[in-house]
């Protein structure tokens, strides 16, 4: 594993949740899950606002549900993976298999905006998550991508705007990631501390989960320079929180919680509250128990039938998650054990993103073209979602 800089410089709480009995036999039943972080954990940094950040309006607060209306704003998408807006020049998305960045302009035009160099795709591996950084001369976007020998994440100066938007030269972040057929993880995101957050998944390496020296099966931070943070909760090391099996989804609430959404083996999908430096289970537990008193449990779990979770939002209290293999779109609501809904059964096929408007909405991408689904006529799509508020 190596770290590299680029160019510019760039809480945990106890929820419960209730989650609505299974109804189809074989799956399992769905159960109330409530998950008390470790004590022992520390808590979550304290963001720190930072000079170039743009003013924002305050979070959005109570529950949302979508109103049930689809807009769709782009067709023929192949194999899309990641969603990241860029202001008022539109919405990026990342194709895993074409190793292109396609911009879906406000008029609902798209065009690859530049292609990521060394990209080798292959079963779950690709151009997998991007995220977008900075303002005006300093925005970058971030990618996570699979080549023949690693995962890693590299960053590209975002030049023009709009009509000529473009990548500018590649510089790597960091390198070495394990890479497998599948479990690659392969989500990022800023969290509101202004630092990276990276999804790794174990590789096929079950046991490296456990490894703090393994950097597969981990949620990592690391400053949007590719350095580790003085405040991460092991010293010089980029691990944030350990014993994943193939995390795919994270995303913050209003109050600065860590959600993240996981893939189970054969038995629990999951939704995990994220502590630093906390160890999740895998591969000694799968779902929810209390017995082990080392791991912290998720706030959700659902049979992998029903849900395969990809990407999440937060809107307001309300968690938003794509479901692959469920084929659908699940809401789980933090105000007061709300139970968990789902949306769009047997419209969209596979959900792989989910990415929160900050107005109040949503943008979902379906993702039928990647081998799994059974594509439809315009597949994939970029949608937006109406919400409303249910609560606050």
């Amino acid at each position: 594993m190596s770290i590299r800089r680029t160019t510019s410089a760039l809480a945990a709480s106890a929820v419960a949740l209730l989650v609505l009995a299974g109804c189809e036999a074989p799956r399992p039943e769905r159960t109330v899950a409530t998950a008390t972080p470790s004590a022992t954990a520390s808590a979550t940094p304290t963001p720190t606002p930072t000079a170039s950040a743009t003013p924002t309006a305050p979070p959005l607060t109570g529950a949302y549900t979508p109103t049930g209306e689809l807009i769709p704003l782009a067709n023929d998408l192949a194999a899309p993976w990641s969603i990241a807006p860029v202001g008022t020049d539109g919405i990026l998305i990342s194709e895993r298999d074409s190793a292109q960045i396609v911009l879906v302009d406000p008029a609902g035009q798209k065009r690859a905006i530049g292609g990521v160099g060394g990209v080798a795709a292959s079963g779950e591996g690709g151009l997998l998550g991007i995220a977008v950084h900075g303002d005006g001369a300093e925005r970058r976007l971030f990618a996570y991508f699979t080549t023949d020998g690693d995962n890693r994440v590299v960053s590209f100066p975002l030049t023009g705007a709009a009509a000529s938007l473009a990548l500018g030269p590649a510089t790597e972040v960091i390198t070495g990631l394990p890479k497998a057929s599948n479990h690659n993880g392969g989500r990022i995101a800023f969290g509101p501390d202004d630092k990276l957050y990276i999804t790794t998944g174990d590789a096929n390496q079950r046991e490296g989960a456990q490894d703090p020296g393994y950097l597969g099966g981990k949620i990592l931070r690391l400053d949007a320079t590719g350095s580790v943070p003085a405040d991460n909760p092991i010293a010089g090391s980029p691990v944030y929180s350990l014993g994943h099996r193939n995390p795919q989804g994270i995303a913050w609430g209003p109050d600065g919680t860590m959600y993240a959404a996981e893939f189970g083996q054969d038995t629990w999908d999951e939704l995990n509250i994220i502590v630093p430096g906390a160890n999740y289970g895998w591969p000694t537990v799968e779902g929810i128990d209390s017995s082990d008193t080392r791991f912290v449990a998720p706030i959700a779990q659902w049979g992998t039938d029903d849900a395969s979770p990809s990407g999440i939002a937060v809107v307001g209290d309300t968690v938003f998650m794509a479901g692959l293999g469920g084929e659908r779109l699940w809401t789980i609501d933090a105000t007061g054990g709300v139970q968990t809904r789902e949306f769009f059964s047997g419209q969209l096929g596979r959900v792989r993103d989910v990415h929160a408007t900050g107005d109040g909405g949503l943008l979902l991408i379906t993702n039928n073209t990647d081998g799994r689904g059974e594509p439809r006529s315009g597949d994939d799509t970029l949608y937006r979602v109406t919400l409303a508020a249910t609560s606050g």
